[in-house]
């Protein structure tokens, strides 16, 4: 009985040893990423129910494509860049790894001077410059009624910034709208009643271009969360 015993003892112990040696050896598990969204209306889903909004969208697109990601939806409607500057700071909350940024539709409803909406970004990203996150700049293309040096002022300031604070970029949240040529002569079927704001379809044919540039943005934040950690 003793020398069973002693077996079963020393049969335990080595199947703990190789238990433990296959902990020590298997991949580690890769982190959830934070993402924060700052945005306006058009993060925060206005005028859907709460699954068709854009982060709810986003977060199920990135989940289908195996990455954990918790994206935080910071959108506030109505909000502004100058808002958006009021508030990132105490959005950035200690787990935020990235941030989406996708702010300037009510700075032109209201005809904000671009270069005004252009210091309130400037501001945002020397923000997240500071805590060393990276961070996706969404732009938008002004119409044209504001006159020519409007649209030229406000749809340079995007693309601008974007290269200054070496952000990840897409020139434009409602690009997954567009047709080939560009243009959005179909935009509409897309859009709520409003005309401003897109519903359920429309959010994902945006998720569908917004989606591989935030997939580049949790790669970036991957490679310097493992900058800090080295």
């Amino acid at each position: 009985m003793t020398g069973l015993v002693t077996y079963g003892l020393r049969a335990f112990g080595l199947k703990a040893a190789l238990v433990l040696a296959g902990l020590a050896s298997a991949p580690a598990q890769a982190q959830q990423t934070d993402i924060l969204a700052l945005g306006d209306s058009l993060t925060q889903g206005y005028g859907l129910i709460e699954q068709e909004g854009f982060v709810p969208q986003l977060r199920e697109w990135l989940a289908e494509r195996g990455h954990d990601v918790r994206v935080v939806n910071a959108g506030v409607s109505g909000d502004t860049t100058a808002g958006g500057l009021s508030r990132v700071e105490w959005s950035l909350t200690p787990e935020i790894d990235a941030m989406i940024v996708a702010l300037g539709g009510n700075d032109l409803l209201r005809g904000i001077a671009p270069e005004v909406a252009r210091a309130n970004l400037d501001g945002i990203l020397q923000v997240a410059a500071e805590r060393d996150l990276a961070v996706l700049l969404i732009g938008l293309t002004a119409p044209g009624n504001y006159g020519a040096a409007y649209k030229r002022d406000f749809d340079a300031m995007y693309p601008e910034l974007a290269e200054e604070y070496d952000a990840v970029y897409l020139d434009d949240f409602f690009a997954g709208l567009r047709g080939p040529d560009g243009g959005m002569p179909d935009a509409a079927r897309f859009m709520q009643p409003d005309g401003i704001h897109p519903d359920a379809t429309g959010v994902a044919r945006i998720v569908e271009t917004v989606g591989p540039k935030v997939e580049e943005l949790i790669e970036r934040a991957d490679t310097q969360a493992g900058s800090d950690g080295g």
